[in-house]
């Protein structure tokens, strides 16, 4: 008698298919982020009108901080929201 120990998965394990994160900026040539565009900036911050970080965006540095002063620009003139509940 042969006993085959065999792993059975509720959810079968998935092979993550991470794609290569770039900047959007250095691939599209944007060189100046405008803080009056809030429709665009809304794709930087999260639901509660943080600041999404650099790891899941792919923004590089240096236009992470323009992204970033663009954010509080458009707050200081009410453009953006500084909290939000449900921002999106």
């Amino acid at each position: 008698m042969s006993v085959t120990k065999e792993v059975r998965y509720l959810n079968p394990p998935q092979a993550e298919n991470k794609r290569k994160k770039y900047c959007r900026f250095k691939k599209t040539g944007i060189e100046y982020i405008d803080y009056k565009d809030g429709d665009f900036l809304l794709k930087f911050i999260n639901e509660q009108g943080k600041l999404l970080p650099r790891r899941l965006t792919g923004t590089s540095l240096k236009f992470q901080r323009k992204v970033a002063q663009a954010v509080k620009r458009a707050r200081h003139l009410a453009i953006l929201p500084y909290v939000a509940d449900g921002l999106k």
